[in-house]
């Protein structure tokens, strides 16, 4: 059987309260609230916002300045695979090793190395501009463990010998300018990257050759403004695409998942409307911190590559 719910009406009374019984403060507050003098501000909470309004492919342009992507030559790598002929470019004997360890195998340096078969006495290398010492055939082990590019890298201090090239998986990157502007940037608009890299296996100079690898997230999108710095900025970007450094093959900081793409220490900017997730704009230092602070010049990307 249906049965009807009957509400019972109730009604409240209110009755002006006497000024008497409001103490001064409250008196106060009361007439400031009630003065029209005085606006009331409602505030809306932050929206993330991602990506930009739908653009269509006739507004999009070419970067001012720069070569679209399909028209720039690629590349090729030149693999230098015995470390003898990198090292006797970038080092100098030393005779009289310190009494300190080896950076790299914390053998000391007077001793054999860790990566030595024999216990005979290792011969010591000494980082002609960095001046950083270790065994020869910890250098020669460090180096074979790379991407064999011709470049030698001190573990201690991160000065680049040579030029650097990193183990990003194939893919393909774009970038053109869209008719909107980032916050901060209300003077110009945008550009838009696009980073596309599909799933594949593992070569040689990942950690897990053979092995398949995924890719999440792609295509990626990030955004910088189309300025001088900002363009600036894009060139770098594009010498670092092409020595494979922006990604690579590891473990996700995000979601912890091991053998897929990540972003190999060149933070970008994917947000485009607002900054909630530390990835956006407003950010006027980001520019300066990818450009000479630490990311691109730490890859061995500076400005003389330009």
């Amino acid at each position: 059987m249906f049965i009807r719910s009957v509400s019972t009406p109730c009604t409240i009374s209110t009755s002006r309260a006497h000024a008497t019984n409001l103490s001064p403060v409250m008196t106060g507050m009361t007439s400031m609230l009630m003065s029209p003098a005085v606006p009331i501000v409602l505030s809306h909470p932050p929206v993330l916002r991602m990506t930009p309004p739908p653009t269509s492919k006739s507004d999009c342009k070419p970067v001012p300045g720069i070569k679209p992507p399909k028209k720039r030559r690629r590349l090729s790598l030149i693999k230098v695979a015995d470390p003898d002929d990198v090292l006797k470019h970038y080092v100098s004997k030393v005779k009289k090793p310190p009494t300190e360890d080896c950076p790299i195998c914390f053998e000391e340096l007077c001793c054999s190395s860790g990566y030595e078969e024999s216990k005979a006495i290792s011969i010591v290398f000494k980082l002609e501009k960095c001046k950083h010492i270790f065994h020869k055939s910890c250098l020669a082990a460090m180096y074979s463990s790379g991407p064999k590019d011709g470049s030698l890298q001190c573990p201690t201090c991160k000065a680049i010998y040579g030029v650097k090239h990193g183990n990003q998986p194939p893919g393909s990157m774009d970038y053109h300018v869209i008719p909107f502007s980032l916050p901060g940037y209300r003077e110009c608009d945008a550009i838009r990257i696009i980073y596309n890299i599909p799933p594949g296996t593992q070569g040689p100079e990942h950690p897990h050759p053979g092995k398949r690898y995924s890719a999440r997230g792609f295509p990626r999108h990030c955004y910088i403004p189309n300025n001088d710095k900002g363009r600036k900025v894009l060139r770098l970007l594009i010498t670092a695409w092409e020595r494979r450094l922006l990604f690579t093959v590891g473990v996700s900081a995000t979601t912890g998942e091991s053998n897929t793409v990540t972003w190999n220490e060149i933070h970008h900017k994917t947000e485009f409307g607002s900054n909630l997730t530390g990835h956006g704009y407003p950010d006027p230092q980001y520019l300066d911190n990818v450009l000479v602070l630490m990311e691109l010049a730490s890859q061995g990307v500076k400005d003389e590559v330009l």
